[in-house]
């Protein structure tokens, strides 16, 4: 009998299993948890799951950030077209390894002196960015 794991499946006597892979059955992205694996295109773990960014009433998945393994570490932002599919175990992303360090970092928002409606204005993955800033943060 085998036992599956993110990273591959052994059989009862802990021996792996080359080549199989098992992330669970897929679940909503309002499922997921923080620490869950994120894998990115070419297969590698980059990273944990920190937040998933998410309008709730409107039932609209924004994307995730996540804590990166790789490079110098830090927080990154993972669009949600970016996110190719949401698993018990580990969230699959469409960018390779290579670029995950490129992805943007979630960054606070400027204080607003007026409202003229320029954050209105602010483009939809800085308003992303910034909302991502305020959970990591704990402004939310």
């Amino acid at each position: 009998m085998a036992r599956y794991g993110v990273h591959g499946a052994f059989r009862a006597s802990g021996e792996a299993i080359v080549g199989s892979v098992e992330y669970g059955e897929p679940i909503a992205y309002s499922a997921l948890k923080a620490g869950t694996d994120v894998i990115s295109s070419d297969g590698q773990d980059v990273g944990a799951v920190e937040h998933v960014l998410a309008d709730e009433d409107e039932d609209v998945f924004d994307g995730i950030v996540i804590d990166v393994k790789t490079g110098p570490g830090g927080h990154r932002f993972v669009d949600a077209p970016e996110v190719s599919s949401c698993h018990e175990h580990a969230v699959l992303i469409a960018i390779p390894a290579a670029d995950v360090e490129k992805l943007p970092e979630p960054k606070p928002n400027p204080a607003v002196m007026e409202n003229h409606g320029v954050e209105d204005s602010e483009g939809a993955l800085k308003q992303k960015l910034h909302r991502a800033w305020d959970m990591i943060s704990g402004n939310t």
